[in-house]
């Protein structure tokens, strides 16, 4: 096995190392009320943009069996969805974010191929990531949930009596906020970080 090979294993295994204990601890989640911020999606933008769209969905799939894993009474708006189907449960918690990794690593494939600048196109990678989760993540909710009688009652106490009232309570600030701090997070970590991956890679 060459340098390169053990490198792409080791920070791979680094990264899955980081989400597991970020999605158990409080520096993976900022809990507001039955919403959550995550930054879990940091370590899957770094994985994806510096050795490619697979190693991102395997740390997409990461984060999303720890997601997964929260729904059994660790959160309780997972857990309540858990009650009305498990398997719908696991398919948005699941799916979405190995998309992340998947977007982001293609993102940033496409822009390396163009003149646009490294940082700019760091942060445009970046910024695909959370985007997705957030639009795929919440579409799932609505496309499995949104009649059943739970959803509703969260939709009744937020004053959300239709879907887009309904989005636009769910994501909000807390939306816009993990979309800024993961972009630049990811950003600011992908600077020096590049140049030992190319160091290393050779």
């Amino acid at each position: 096995m060459n340098k390169a090979k053990i490198y792409r294993l080791s920070i791979t295994a680094i990264l899955i190392a980081i989400i597991i204990i970020m999605a158990f601890t409080p520096v993976g989640y900022l809990k507001i009320g039955l919403l959550s911020i995550t930054f879990l999606t940091v370590p899957i933008i770094i994985g994806a943009i510096t050795n490619g769209p697979i190693v991102g969905a395997i740390l997409g799939l990461t984060f999303g069996i720890t997601s997964f894993a929260q729904c059994f009474g660790m959160d309780a708006f997972g857990t309540a969805l858990m009650q009305i189907s498990p398997v719908k449960t696991a398919i948005m918690c699941i799916v979405p974010r190995v998309l992340i990794g998947i977007v982001c690593g293609f993102v940033y494939k496409g822009l390396s191929k163009t003149k646009l600048p490294r940082v700019p196109a760091y942060a445009i990678s970046a910024f695909s990531a959370p985007l997705t989760n957030t639009l795929l993540f919440m579409g799932l909710l609505i496309l499995f949930f949104w009649k059943s009688e739970y959803l509703q009652s969260v939709a009744a106490s937020l004053n959300a009596g239709s879907v887009m009232k309904f989005l636009i309570a769910m994501v909000g600030i807390n939306g816009i906020v993990e979309l800024a701090v993961c972009t630049v997070l990811g950003t600011v970590i992908l600077i020096p970080l590049s140049k030992a991956t190319a160091r290393f890679s050779k």
